[in-house]
């Protein structure tokens, strides 16, 4: 793995975040399109939480191959007990792109980081620093998706009564 290539794709996803929230309303930020869903302050937050609380710290674990026990999470229940949704949005928005930058100033510190490097994980499985990088880039990737989701769920609630079936399916 090339931490040149690494910092770069969390960057340019960053970007990608900070673009699909910049512009929400109050009322779309806190929108679900059911029960079972996420906001889009929701996702914006869990990120947040997962740059400081998972993959940064985590993969700082097993670079240095430590047998330190891993710090706990727990990003579902998160999402009520932090009452992500009652947060401010552009608040929210720099804070992730403020971790993100400390994310990426410590990657980019990182002297021929041995990506082989790793330890048993909490889930009877072997966890090398690679496989950990790997997952930050498309965790995030999936979180894109799913904001690009609310917002195409959004835009069809709103054009109500109109029918959107001409644009396609996936």
């Amino acid at each position: 793995m090339d931490i040149t290539c690494l910092s770069q794709t969390l960057a340019r996803q960053a970007e990608l975040v900070r673009m699909l929230v910049a512009d929400v309303s109050p009322e779309q930020a806190i929108w679900k399109p059911d029960w079972g869903r996420w906001s889009v302050l929701e996702v914006l937050n869990h990120l947040y939480d997962e740059e400081r609380e998972d993959f940064r710290a985590r993969l700082d674990i097993l670079l240095r191959a430590s047998d330190e026990p891993w710090p706990p999470i727990h990003p579902m229940e998160w999402v009520t007990e932090r009452a992500y949704n009652a947060r401010e949005l552009t608040a929210s928005l720099e804070s992730f792109l403020a971790e993100r930058c400390v994310s990426l100033a410590w990657l980019r510190s990182l002297e021929s980081p041995d990506w082989d490097a790793g330890v048993p994980s909490p889930w009877d499985f072997f966890m090398r620093a690679g496989d950990m990088a790997a997952s930050w880039i498309v965790h995030r990737q999936w979180h894109i998706e799913q904001l690009i989701r609310l917002h195409r769920d959004w835009t069809i609630e709103q054009v109500k009564p109109y029918d959107v079936q001409y644009a396609g399916t996936l």
